[in-house]
């Protein structure tokens, strides 16, 4: 069993920056591709990115490159979202999860296993 606790949330003004961390427990953080994922209110969730194993591959939603980067840190088993040049659109509850199975890094929610509980991201304009 993975656990995922994502952390960093908050309130900021449009154009600035936060950045997110998800801590996984488990000694197999290394093996699994993982994912950002947000969903705002009244929104179906929507994929924001993807990382590979070992982090050599990375694979963004067109609205966020550019200004989000996805990054990992196996030693620590924790995966990171750096959001810049924030926008109101981007207010929603982020979601980190773990693809244990699919060979390409994937958009798909139900290629996913684990899922944290998320964190709250609200951006003001």
């Amino acid at each position: 069993q993975v656990q995922l606790v994502e952390s960093g949330g908050g309130l900021v003004q449009a154009g600035g920056s936060l950045r997110l961390s998800c801590a996984a427990s488990g000694r197999t953080f290394s093996s699994y591709a993982m994912g950002w994922f947000r969903q705002a209110p009244g929104k179906e969730r929507e994929f924001v990115a993807a990382i590979s194993r070992n982090g050599g591959s990375t694979y963004y939603a067109y609205f966020v490159k550019g200004r989000f980067t996805i990054s990992r840190d196996n030693a620590k088993n924790t995966m990171y979202l750096q959001m810049n040049s924030l926008k109101p659109e981007d207010t929603a509850v982020y979601y980190c999860a773990i693809d244990r199975a699919t060979s390409t890094l994937t958009s798909r929610g139900y290629d996913y296993d684990y899922w944290g509980q998320g964190t709250q991201v609200t951006v003001s304009s």
